[in-house]
């Protein structure tokens, strides 16, 4: 995720790392903060700087182990725009446009003041993917694209100059605890939100996460039911509850029968802050002493660069590069 944002929300726990929680148990697991991607729009350098800290810490806090998965600043490992610039060599200006991600930014805000970062963004986010040989790449729908650009670059470089990269497989997240704004539930939960009182931050204090969920846009009708069509606001906060307690719906929904909106509001501020609360404590524990949190992440990224530096001097050798001093480049 970006540290586009002083804090990450609801939607950002429930949609990937309670999951990428599990993935680290099972699975070689690299994250990391993508702080050159959150270049690719004007950015404050100071508040860049304590939100990259901020979003690592965040990360530790919900449960990515840094003794278990690989956890870096992207920024730290030199190899990742330097494998984005071979696979730019390679991907062709159309195909590239047809990036649904680019179209739609650039629709809001225009062609004009978008940078050829933005336009070039997923080009780096598949040398983020190839350079640790992934399998499995776990995203969101709405990234899906982005994946299967990622394939064909591997496997068109594969193609033209011998086997270099692994193609990876994407996993698309589960979307059962879809998160969406408390005042727009139509729309998901995003740092983007039209109003701040539809985002539960996880860094919010309890008493502003209970205020905003009592304040959550239901309907006129007084029935708890999850029906994401005709009730979208109440199923919002039903799957908030389901999240929160680890009850079913069914459960949920019998909890609340016959209550009311006003005994589902009060519960379901009460299971996200006892959910929330224990993450922030921890967050700021870890931003209180940013000596040791530089340190877990220093040490992430020489894991990460052991890594990429194999990838990245197998495909230097396969293109043709040659070492300082005139020798080709030899795989490792």
């Amino acid at each position: 995720m970006q540290p586009s944002a002083d804090s990450l929300h609801l939607g950002n726990f429930a949609g990937a790392l309670l999951q990428w929680r599990e993935l680290q148990k099972t699975y070689d697991a690299v994250y990391c903060v993508v702080d050159l991607h959150a270049i690719t729009v004007p950015q404050d350098p100071a508040v860049l700087a304590r939100n990259t800290r901020k979003t690592a810490a965040q990360y530790i806090a919900a449960g990515i182990d840094p003794n278990q998965a690989v956890l870096f600043v992207q920024s730290h490992v030199p190899q990742h725009p330097q494998l984005a610039w071979v696979l730019n060599t390679i991907t062709a200006f159309g195909e590239a446009s047809r990036m649904t991600q680019f179209k739609d930014k650039t629709q809001k805000q225009g062609t004009d003041v978008a940078s050829v970062g933005l336009f070039t963004y997923p080009i780096l986010q598949a040398a983020d993917i190839l350079l640790y040989d992934a399998a499995i790449v776990p995203v969101g729908e709405d990234q899906r694209q982005h994946i299967e650009l990622t394939r064909d670059l591997a496997g068109r470089f594969n193609q033209r100059f011998g086997q270099t990269f692994v193609e990876p497989e994407v996993r698309i997240l589960d979307q059962a605890a879809k998160i969406y704004d408390l005042q727009h539930p139509t729309s998901k939960m995003s740092k983007s939100g039209e109003s701040p009182q539809g985002i539960v931050w996880l860094l919010d204090e309890p008493s502003i996460i209970a205020k905003k969920i009592k304040q959550a846009v239901t309907d006129t009708d007084t029935e708890v039911r999850f029906d994401p069509t005709a009730k979208p606001g109440v199923s919002n906060l039903l799957t908030l509850y389901t999240l929160a307690t680890g009850k079913t719906m069914e459960q949920a929904e019998q909890d609340f029968s016959g209550g009311g909106y006003g005994p589902l509001k009060g519960a379901v501020g009460e299971a996200v802050v006892a959910m929330v609360e224990p993450i922030r404590v921890k967050t700021l524990e870890l931003l209180d002493d940013p000596a040791e949190l530089d340190r877990l992440l220093a040490v992430g990224a020489e894991k990460a660069e052991a890594i990429a530096d194999q990838t990245l001097t197998r495909v230097y050798s396969n293109i043709g590069f040659l070492k300082p001093g005139g020798v080709r480049r030899e795989q490792r």
